[in-house]
C-alpha cells in the first residue's frame, strides 16, 4: 500500500492490465444482474452490427453485377425488378448495422455510466478516509484534476475499446475469412501484411509522441494548481500586490504546456502521413490484384467493388487507430493515477474488531501520551491529564507547545505513539471514528464554512435537523437576530470558506453548529483569539451557555477567558510543566504566571493607545460655527 501521492508524478507505478483488472469488477458488477444482462445484450449486438457492416459489400456486388447484365433471355421487368430488390436489401444492411451500433450504445450505457459513477464515489470515500497529514500535503488542484482524467479516461476506455477496437478486430477477422474463402489466400494474406504494418508503424509513432502528452498532462497539472492555489489565496495575494508574480508562475507552466502541446500536435503530422503511405499501398495491391482478376475474367465487376468496399471499410476505423491508441493508453495512465489514490494507505482506520463509542458521563483521559508528526518532529511527551465529566479544563502555552495537537488526537486525525486516549475508559483506537466524532464538538479558531447558505452551514452539525431547531441553536448562539436581519435569512449565502461573513460571525456560526450537533464533550480550540475584545466577551458568553454540564476542553491564547476553568494546564515544548487553578498558578509565579503578567501588561498598552486615539480625533475635531 502506498502512503504518498503526488499528482504532478506522469509515470505510471503498475502496469495496464493490472488498472484493467481494477475496472473490470465495475463492467461486471457483482449483485447486479440487471447490468450483467446489459453487457451480454452489448456483446451481441456489437456482433450483429458488424454483420450486418460486412454483409453491405455482398449486396453492393449483387446490384454492381446486375446492372452489367449485357444480353441474355432475362425480361426487362425481371431486370429492373432485381436491382431494386438488392437496393433496399443494401439499405436494409446499412441500416441495420447502424442500427445494432446505436442500440449498442444505449444498452450499454447504463453500464458505463454507473461504473464510472461508482468509481468516483470509491475514490471520494477513500479521500474522506485519509489522514489528515494525506490532506495537509494534498495539492488541492492537482487532485482534482487527476480525480477528472482518471474519470474521463474510463469513460473513453469504455467507449473505444470495446466499440472501436473489439469491432475493428472482429471485422478483421470477417473480411480476412471472406476473401480466404471467396477469392483465394492472396487477397487476405495483402490485408492481414498491410493492417499489421499500419498497426505496427502506427503504435511505434504514437508511442513515441506520448512522451509529449504526458508533458502536457504533468504542466496541466501544475498549471491548474498553481491558479487553485492562487485564487484560494485571493487575499493573500491582494495584500502583497503580488497579482504580477502569480500570472508570471501561472504563465511559466502554460509555456511549458504551449511546448509539449506544439510538439504532439506537429509530431501528428508525421504519423499522419506514414499512415495515409501504408493504407494507399495496401489498397493499391488488393485492387491492381483484383482488376487483373477481372480482365482474366476470374472476378466480376461486383466482385472488384466488394473487394474494394471491404477495403475501405476496413481502413476506415482504422483510421483513428494512432488516436485510439494514444488515448487509450493515455487514459491507462490516467486511470492508474486515480487509482492510486485508492491504494492510499490510510494511517488512521478503525480496528476490524471496533465498537461504537458508549459515553456514560464524558470522561476524558490522556495517559502518558507521546507523539510526533515525524522521527525528527516529536511534539507532545509524557503528556498526562484527565477531564471529568462536566467540568472544563483549559491547556495554554506558546506556539508550537502541543496545544492544537491535542485537539488532533483527541478527534483521532492522528494515533498516538506512546500511551493512551480514553473516553469513559474506552481507548479511542478501539472504537469507531464516525461514533468518536459524533460525541465530540469543536469551535475551532478559524472556521471555515461551506459556500452555501447560513442554513446548510448550520445544519452540517446534524444534516437531519429541522428549521426550528437550527434556528433554537442560532438564538442560543446569539446570532438569530443578526441572520433574520439579512434580506435572504437563514438562505443568505456565506461565499467561498465563509468570507462574506466576520470573524466573530463566522463563530457564532460555528458554534450554533455544534448546539445543533448536541455533543456530550466540547472542545474549543483558540476558538476567539483572532477575535476583538468585545466580540470575545459575547462569543465567551455564547460558548459558556454551550458548555455548561458538558465535559469541556479549551485551547486557549488568551488567558482572561479560561480564569474559571476547573484546572489549567501549562504545556510548554510538549510537556505540562504547571497545571492547577488560576488563582494558585498565579501565586506559584512560574511560566503561567508570567504569561498572565505579559498579556496583562499588552492589555493595558493597548488600552493607553485607544485613549491617546480617542483625545487625537477630540482634539481635530472643527467646533462649529
Amino acid at each position: 500500500m502506498r502512503s504518498s501521492f503526488n499528482p504532478a508524478e506522469d509515470g505510471p507505478s503498475r502496469s495496464h492490465w493490472h488498472t484493467l483488472a481494477t475496472l473490470m469488477p465495475y463492467l461486471w458488477p457483482q449483485g447486479r444482474p440487471d447490468l450483467r444482462f446489459r453487457v451480454v445484450v452489448a456483446m451481441v449486438l456489437l456482433a450483429l452490427a458488424k454483420v450486418a457492416i460486412v454483409f453491405i459489400p455482398f449486396v453492393y456486388k449483387e446490384v454492381i453485377d446486375t446492372l452489367n447484365i449485357t444480353g441474355g433471355d432475362e425480361t426487362t421487368a425481371t431486370v429492373i425488378a432485381i436491382p431494386v430488390l438488392m437496393i433496399l436489401a443494401y439499405g436494409a444492411a446499412r441500416v441495420a448495422g447502424q442500427a445494432f451500433g446505436e442500440l449498442r450504445d444505449a444498452v450499454f450505457a447504463k453500464v458505463g455510466q454507473n461504473a464510472l459513477r461508482m468509481v468516483a464515489l470509491q475514490v471520494f470515500r477513500h479521500l474522506h478516509r485519509l489522514s489528515l497529514a494525506f490532506h495537509l500535503d494534498r495539492q488541492t488542484g492537482g487532485l482534482s484534476r487527476v480525480i477528472e482524467r482518471g474519470t474521463k479516461g474510463i469513460d473513453f476506455l469504455l467507449r473505444f475499446s470495446l466499440f472501436n477496437i473489439l469491432p475493428t478486430l472482429l471485422e478483421l477477422s470477417l473480411v480476412c475469412g471472406v476473401l480466404l474463402i471467396n477469392y483465394g489466400p492472396g487477397y487476405s494474406t495483402i490485408t492481414l501484411i498491410s493492417v499489421g504494418v499500419y498497426i505496427l508503424f502506427t503504435l511505434t509513432i504514437t508511442e513515441w509522441r506520448l512522451k509529449h502528452r504526458r508533458e502536457m498532462n504533468r504542466t496541466d497539472s501544475e498549471a491548474s494548481t498553481r491558479a487553485i492555489d492562487s485564487l484560494l489565496n485571493f487575499e493573500t495575494v491582494k495584500y502583497f500586490g503580488n497579482e504580477g508574480h502569480e500570472a508570471d508562475r501561472f504563465n511559466q507552466s502554460m509555456a511549458r504546456y504551449e511546448i509539449a502541446a506544439v510538439r504532439s500536435q506537429t509530431s501528428l503530422a508525421l504519423l499522419n502521413i506514414g499512415q495515409g503511405v501504408i493504407i494507399a499501398f495496401g489498397m493499391c495491391t488488393v485492387m491492381v490484384l483484383a482488376a487483373k482478376g477481372v480482365i482474366d475474367k476470374e472476378l466480376t465487376i461486383g466482385d472488384f467493388v466488394l473487394i474494394n468496399t471491404f477495403m475501405m471499410q476496413l481502413y476506415q476505423p482504422l483510421g483513428f487507430l494512432g488516436f485510439v491508441y494514444r488515448e487509450i493508453k493515455q487514459s491507462l495512465v490516467d486511470m492508474d493515477k486515480m487509482f492510486e489514490l485508492i491504494n492510499v494507505h490510510a494511517e488512521v482506520a478503525d480496528e476490524p474488531d471496533a465498537v461504537p463509542l458508549q459515553i456514560t458521563d464524558g470522561a476524558v483521559t490522556f495517559e502518558g501520551v507521546d507523539f510526533g508528526y515525524g522521527p525528527d518532529r516529536q511534539i507532545l511527551h509524557g503528556v498526562d491529564f484527565s477531564v471529568p465529566a462536566g467540568h472544563t479544563v483549559a491547556i495554554v502555552g506558546p506556539s508550537g507547545a502541543g496545544k492544537s495537537t491535542i485537539s488532533r488526537i483527541l478527534f483521532r486525525f492522528y494515533d498516538v505513539q506512546g500511551g493512551r486516549v480514553l473516553i469513559d475508559g474506552q481507548d479511542v483506537r478501539d472504537v469507531t471514528q464516525a461514533s468518536l466524532r459524533a460525541n465530540v464538538g469543536i469551535v475551532p479558531q478559524d472556521t471555515v464554512l461551506f459556500n452555501d447558505s447560513i442554513r446548510y452551514n448550520i445544519r452540517y452539525g446534524r444534516v437531519d435537523a429541522t428549521d426550528e431547531e437550527i434556528e433554537a441553536a442560532a438564538k442560543l448562539a446569539q446570532i438569530h437576530d443578526f441572520i433574520t436581519a439579512l434580506p435572504d435569512g437563514y438562505e443568505s449565502a456565506v461565499g467561498e470558506r465563509g468570507l462574506k461573513l466576520s470573524g466573530g460571525e463566522k463563530q457564532r456560526v460555528a458554534i450554533a453548529r455544534t448546539i445543533l450537533k448536541d455533543p456530550a464533550i466540547l472542545l474549543f480550540d483558540e476558538a476567539t483569539s483572532a477575535l476583538d475584545s468585545q466580540t470575545e466577551k459575547e462569543i465567551q458568553a455564547a460558548l459558556r451557555l454551550v458548555s455548561r454540564d458538558r465535559t469541556t476542553l479549551v485551547i486557549a491564547h488568551r488567558l482572561s477567558t479560561i480564569v474559571d476553568a476547573d484546572e489549567i494546564i501549562v504545556l510548554e515544548a510538549g510537556h505540562i510543566v504547571e497545571r492547577g487553578r488560576h488563582e494558585a498558578l498565579l501565586a506559584a509565579s512560574g511560566v503561567y504566571s508570567a504569561m498572565w503578567q505579559r498579556q496583562q501588561e499588552q492589555a493595558e498598552a493597548l488600552q493607553q493607545l485607544q485613549r491617546l486615539d480617542k483625545d487625537d480625533l477630540s482634539l481635530n475635531k472643527v467646533p462649529a460655527e
